[in-house]
């Protein structure tokens, strides 16, 4: 087993092995800091469902309070007037079968999100081997197929984040950076958590069984739900 660096060392030294509280978590990993760049803080939730059965998973999205202090890349795939509101909206690559062209031959996914309009999914979807390990592949039920271009690419811009189960019913998502303000990483993750426990039909704090807070370089604050979280 290769042996952990001298930092990360120090920092699961500093980590008391019980659960902490979200707003005492975010703070520790402030305290820990060791990377010369500014991470990303990600939240680990274990739910209460078995991923195995249709109806208990875990997908949707929710736009962060604060964002996540980057502006992500939008393509839009679209026809006639939709491009147009695409661009006035902010998107950074707009197209049509120019852009289906450029990916199919090129391997091109140099964006972080792509929305397209429904009367281009018949082309859209022949990019499923391209996109679908990405992640970018976009989809109805995460609001990235609309005719609405415009609020989906300001959402995207605005933090909007898209989340699923693992097959091990974990949900794992970003929510900020390390230089965050930490009432604004706590509001971002709980925002989060709420939202993710409201998609299986249940309060929050029935689903949610443990928390991760954790850095890009460095080891989780394990934080238990319910009342220390603060979910309700």
């Amino acid at each position: 087993m290769k042996k952990a660096g001298k930092n990360i060392e120090k920092a699961r030294k500093a980590v008391e092995q019980r659960a902490y509280t979200l707003a005492d978590a975010v703070p520790l990993l402030q305290k820990v800091k060791f990377a010369k760049f500014d991470e990303t803080v990600e939240v680990t939730m274990r739910l209460g469902v078995d991923p195995k059965h249709a109806d208990q998973m875990v997908r949707g999205t929710v736009v962060l309070p604060h964002g996540l202090g980057k502006s992500k890349k939008v393509l839009v795939i679209a026809s006639g007037e939709k491009q147009r509101e695409a661009q006035q909206a902010g998107a950074d690559f707009v197209g049509g079968e120019d852009m289906v062209e450029k990916i199919t031959k090129e391997n091109w996914t140099d964006f972080d999100a792509l929305i397209a309009t429904p009367d281009m999914m018949k082309s859209v979807g022949r990019l499923g081997k391209v996109l679908g390990p990405k992640g970018l592949m976009p989809n109805p039920k995460t609001g990235t197929v609309t005719m609405d271009v415009a609020r989906a690419v300001q959402e995207v811009k605005a933090g909007k984040v898209e989340f699923r189960t693992d097959k091990t019913a974990l949900v794992h998502v970003p929510v900020g950076k390390i230089s965050f303000p930490p009432d604004k990483l706590v509001e971002n993750a709980l925002t989060h958590a709420s939202v993710s426990g409201a998609c299986i039909g249940a309060p929050a704090y029935a689903s949610l069984r443990t928390v991760d807070t954790s850095a890009a370089a460095k080891p989780g604050a394990w934080t238990r739900s319910q009342k220390s979280v603060g979910i309700r």
